[in-house]
């Protein structure tokens, strides 16, 4: 199978609203708008897309509707220390503080509108107890 994109779907209550959420906060613009559905792309890279859909709509299997949960959503920056000065000033509920990670990466957590987490990781040097976990071309530098 060749995949030509891949990037979740948050179901929501509140469509306008996370995606909303996304644009002020992480730099997406939409690519598609409705009332139901949202795809929205990064603004700083048009290979990272992330779509908002409503949780009871009709295109969603009975037994797959609802919202999202249990679900973490990573993203890699270049300066997390800098978009956690931004959450905070935003007033983004963080509820994993800013921290730095032995098996390689700076990060803290928020959550969007719905609950869903929000890892906003830089990669960082493993410790030693981490470093030969990592395949060779997937070590942090």
């Amino acid at each position: 199978m060749k995949c030509t994109q891949f990037y979740p779907v948050i179901q929501t209550r509140d469509v306008a609203g996370t995606a909303r959420f996304f644009e002020q906060f992480f730099d997406f613009q939409p690519h598609f708008e409705s009332d139901w559905y949202v795809h929205l792309q990064s603004q700083e890279d048009e290979g990272v897309n992330i779509a908002i859909l409503d949780g009871n709509h009709e295109t969603i299997p009975m037994e797959g509707r609802g919202v999202s949960a249990g679900l973490i959503i990573n993203f890699e920056v270049d300066n997390v220390d800098a978009i956690y000065v931004k959450a905070r000033t935003n007033n983004l509920p963080i509820v994993k503080d800013l921290r730095d990670e032995a098996f390689g990466q700076r990060h803290f957590i928020t959550r969007d509108p719905n609950g869903v987490l929000l890892d906003i990781i830089t990669p960082t040097p493993p410790g030693e107890e981490f470093a030969d976990q990592y395949s060779d071309d997937a070590r942090p530098a």
